[in-house]
């Protein structure tokens, strides 16, 4: 029986298919893991104030040292998708036993230096008196765990770029849980205080680790996959995730500059900014989704020399990007009367607040299509241009943004520079994907 013709229509509807199944477990991961931080705050808040704005600091410390090496996740994706895209499965796995090795390599040295200099990263933080104590325990105990945590990002981009974001979600959950019952218990129940909560934290995210290493060489036994570590393939893992580190340090440069100005600005602002911050990441995790999905898809099709369906899939993924982003920006608008009241009961922060978060419903679709963009891009292996991208985007939002208090603007104002640089981002990646330059078939790039 000859099978049935590929339409315009059915061709959507495969893709719709993939994106939905890779998305919706992706996000579900996402999610999951600022939940730990909360779980934390929570158990940790009844023990004190000092207690609580040390685990904040120590807290923020830990979240940006790992998301600096969150290249390790998205270089393993891309790589790996396309060995999967070429049919060569036990390649696949190497490859994404060489981010893994990475992982433990880059964690080592965080480790080593993380623990000794822990008084010296709090007191920069500014920790007052009484929290410094706090902050130094926990950061101190918990970066034991910073290894267990960059091999769950190597292990997320290996099973990602096998087309498997449900173990993922299966293993964030499986941790969220254990990290809640582990506080109570070690807080409460063995007395250990902030130490306990520390620990907790560091067992869940080894056993994450644990689960995800098992699942992974499951896969290298049956596809007779080497296990050891392989120096020439380490450093090719390195290589390719230089270029996304520089990516990822310059918009963590745009956020610090931000939230800088935002400082400066006063009291009332910078309490908005952070508000609109919080549910500005939220609506980042359901568009980073659809990005996850972008990497695993184009690097398989890639992989597999299918340069039309790459273009397909992407032409796609930009559609959903849109819709999401205009779906969000109506929520944002519909929701902001329940939203703003969770966060602030006072008239001037509710003021300074309204008119800017707005601005960050308007700039929605914007943001949708730059997510898409970016995980078409990283999912193509194309992370020197995104690097040189996200520089010359982060060139022209500083000044705009340093501009902002010396011409008396306020917080809408500096939104405002928030949305030229997602524009900024918009132009850039939308030019090379026109260009198909990004478009290199093959099991690597």
């Amino acid at each position: 029986m000859t099978p049935a013709p590929t339409t315009p229509r059915t061709g959507r509807r495969r893709h719709d298919r993939e994106i939905i199944a890779l998305a919706v477990p992706a996000f579900g991961a996402l999610v999951a893991e600022p939940l730990f931080v909360m779980v934390d705050s929570a158990v940790v808040g009844h023990l004190g104030t000092p207690q609580l704005a040390g685990l904040g600091i120590a807290a923020a410390l830990l979240m940006t040292a790992v998301s600096i090496f969150v290249f390790l996740a998205y270089a393993t994706t891309a790589a790996v998708a396309r060995r999967v895209g070429a049919g060569d499965l036990p390649a696949a796995i190497r490859q994404g036993m060489d981010g893994i090795w990475l992982a433990l390599l880059l964690g080592a040295v965080v480790v080593a230096l993380a623990i000794p200099s822990a008084p010296w990263l709090v007191d920069v933080f500014g920790a007052s008196d009484t929290a410094a104590p706090y902050a130094i325990t926990y950061l101190r105990i918990s970066s034991f765990g910073i290894p267990a945590m960059l091999v769950v990002l190597a292990a997320t981009g290996v099973l990602r770029g096998l087309q498997d974001t449900r173990t993922p979600l299966y293993v964030a959950i499986g941790g969220f849980t254990a990290n809640g019952i582990l506080n109570v218990t070690l807080v409460y129940g063995a007395g250990l205080g902030i130490a306990g909560s520390a620990w907790g934290t560091v067992i869940a995210q080894v056993g994450m680790a644990v689960a995800y290493l098992i699942v992974v060489v499951r896969g290298a036994r049956r596809h007779g996959a080497s296990l050891r570590p392989d120096a020439a393939g380490i450093r090719a893992s390195a290589r390719a995730g230089v270029p996304l580190l520089v990516r990822t340090l310059s918009l963590r440069a745009v956020l610090m500059i931000a939230t800088a100005v935002a400082a400066r600005l006063g009291d009332t602002d910078i309490a908005a900014h952070q508000i609109i911050l919080s549910l500005w990441s939220l609506t980042a995790f359901a568009l980073d989704a659809i990005a996850i999905a972008g990497q695993a898809i184009i690097g398989r099709y890639l992989g597999a020399n299918d340069e039309n369906g790459a273009r397909e899939a992407c032409r796609r993924m930009v559609e959903w990007g849109i819709g999401c982003g205009i779906a969000l920006g109506v929520l944002i608008m519909l929701a902001r009367p329940l939203f703003i009241p969770l966060f602030t009961s006072d008239p001037a922060v509710k003021d300074t607040l309204l008119p800017a978060l707005l601005v960050v419903a308007v700039s929605q679709p914007i943001a949708g299509v730059v997510f898409v963009l970016d995980g078409v891009l990283m999912g193509a292996g194309d992370g020197r241009y995104l690097a040189w991208a996200m520089l010359a985007t982060l060139a022209v939002f500083a000044p705009v943004a340093l501009l902002v208090p010396a011409l008396g603007g306020g917080l809408t104002a500096l939104w405002w520079a928030m949305t030229l640089m997602m524009a900024v981002r918009l132009i850039t990646l939308w030019v090379r994907t026109r260009s198909g330059r990004w478009i290199v078939t093959g099991a690597t790039r």
